[in-house]
């Protein structure tokens, strides 16, 4: 029973740092200046801004946000199916 919430606590560890990682990468910015096209996207891949020629174009950041989370929905989902024997292993701790 010890071993479980031994288990348990290590993946509370995991947790904490994944969310600190998180963190720490939303302060951080990429900027990519190229043949007059300006892009900015922080380090957890949320598009701040997009130039063309100067001139910032909010729309085209709008949509490429909402697309990424859509691919981040999708990767959850993948995720929690396959992690589907994860899950099962903490209700046994539990019960």
């Amino acid at each position: 029973m010890l071993d479980k919430f031994k288990q348990l606590g290590e993946l509370n560890k995991m947790r904490a740092q994944a969310v600190k990682i998180q963190k720490a990468l939303k302060g951080e910015e990429i900027a990519v200046d190229e043949r007059g096209i300006k892009v900015v996207i922080t380090g957890d891949q949320k598009l701040k801004s997009v130039s063309i020629d100067g001139e910032e174009n909010k729309r085209v950041v709008e949509v490429v946000n909402t697309a990424i989370k859509k691919s981040q929905k999708v990767a959850a989902k993948k995720l929690q199916e396959m992690s589907g024997g994860l899950t099962g292993m903490l209700k046994g701790m539990a019960g």
